[in-house]
């Protein structure tokens, strides 16, 4: 099905929760992708084996996992902005739980602590941006929001593994903690309540909320395609700088060229992923990056020792690939709840894919191991193939999801949603 509904053009309100949403999301974003780059400093500053280190990521995932299931029920209950607050500054307290750990028992339990909060803050963003924006508007907002991923990459991550190398991996996790706090305040000051889903009648109570929620079958769909959707991402990011540095000899210094030309490449391609996705068929835009993202990844998982130029343009490519799944996906995925069933819906579904995630996370700890601090990660092409896998499988399932998403659409052409000023 072919989408040529006119564009809608922003309000100046509504350019202000982008923007706000997306610096929002650039701060748990890179509060979960530093741990990435911060990987091989942690494993031999902590002295944790590959497995430990999958366990710190997944701890994080499968408390957010829990957290979304647990609000779920409230989620429409409450003003979302009230709700944003409110795991936000959690969010933020858990950052700095991480900067004052000093061991790895610490560090598991912060990471505990910052899932659980921050692991709801995108549900709650994805239901104010579905409550605020028009169907034809949502790709291209999914593609600003998004931008916050490239942005992590090319100033978050560089300054973030910087601020390591110069003052210690725990002023990674200040830096983000300062940044995040002035989100904070321009949030409480400047965002509208967002409440115009108290005003259809719910009177259902949070258990037999979230229980109407997960009964409905297009939601269950939705539910569990999404969430796989999560399983590459969980299992390559972990290992990313313990796989550059051991096995292709990119040195700590050189790790954050890397990550800042991916984010540049990223940065380009997110705004042109957007208008497209509201232009042509989002299905199809999903296929290609699908398939972009299987060939790099092969490529990728199995490199020996490579020039850093080489590398360079094989992550561009790759994260190209990746951000244009992620944008047509989540604008399809708005499109299925109904809206008082928005909030809900997005904490199933991100409870879904951060378990997922987690799950994928300690297996991927499991397959890839490394004998020695120092020596090359082995199995790492094995990973490389059950994440192509993967990957292949939800082109199918994401199908289903377009379906729904579609006919909804169609039952429902004037969208119910709150005008901004």
């Amino acid at each position: 099905m072919k989408e040529t509904a006119p564009i809608t053009k922003f309000t100046g309100y509504q350019k202000f929760v982008i923007a706000i949403l997306a610096l929002l999301q650039f701060t748990v974003i890179l509060d979960f992708m530093i741990i990435s780059p911060l990987g091989d400093i942690l494993m031999k500053k902590l002295d944790m084996s590959t497995a430990n280190f999958g366990l710190v990521v997944s701890a994080y995932a499968f408390s957010a996992g829990a957290s979304g299931l647990m609000a779920a029920g409230f989620a429409d209950k409450y003003d979302r902005k009230k709700l944003l607050l409110f795991f936000y500054a959690g969010f933020i307290a858990g950052t700095l739980f991480c900067a004052l750990s000093n061991g790895y028992i610490m560090l598991l339990i912060a990471r505990i602590v910052t899932g659980f909060f921050g692991g709801v803050i995108g549900s709650i963003s994805l239901a104010i941006i579905a409550d605020l924006f028009e169907v034809n508007q949502r790709g291209r907002v999914m593609g600003f929001v998004q931008m916050a991923f490239a942005t992590s990459q090319i100033l978050g991550i560089p300054i973030g593994i910087f601020f390591a190398n110069q003052w210690g991996w725990h002023s990674a996790f200040l830096m983000v903690v300062v940044f995040a706090s002035l989100i904070f305040v321009a949030v409480f000051f400047k965002l509208h309540p967002v409440d115009a889903h108290l005003k259809v009648e719910n009177k259902k109570n949070p258990l037999l909320h979230l229980w109407h929620t997960l009964q409905k079958k297009e939601y269950r769909i939705g539910f569990g395609t999404v969430a796989l959707l999560s399983v590459g991402g969980f299992m390559l990011q972990p290992f990313g700088s313990a796989f550059l540095v051991n096995n292709i000899g990119i040195s700590q210094h050189d790790l954050p060229i890397v990550f800042f030309c991916t984010g540049i490449s990223v940065l380009f391609i997110m705004p042109i992923v957007g208008k497209l996705s509201d232009k042509i068929n989002k299905m199809t835009l999903f296929t290609v990056g699908s398939l972009i993202s299987v060939t790099m990844i092969l490529i990728y998982t199995n490199l020996s020792v490579s020039p850093l130029w080489e590398i360079i343009v094989i992550n561009m490519v790759l994260f190209m690939g990746i951000m244009s799944r992620i944008v047509p996906s989540q604008a399809l995925n708005t499109a299925i709840p109904d809206m008082q069933d928005r909030g809900a819906y997005m904490a199933v579904t991100s409870s879904m894919q951060q378990i997922a995630g987690g799950i994928a996370a300690v297996i991927a700890g499991y397959i890839v191991y490394q004998p020695t601090k120092t020596s090359p990660l082995e199995n790492y092409p094995t990973l490389g193939i059950v994440i192509a896998s993967t990957t292949l499988l939800t082109i199918f399932l994401m199908r289903r999801v377009a379906k729904i998403a579609n006919a909804k659409i169609a039952a429902h052409k004037a969208d119910p949603i709150e005008k901004p000023e």
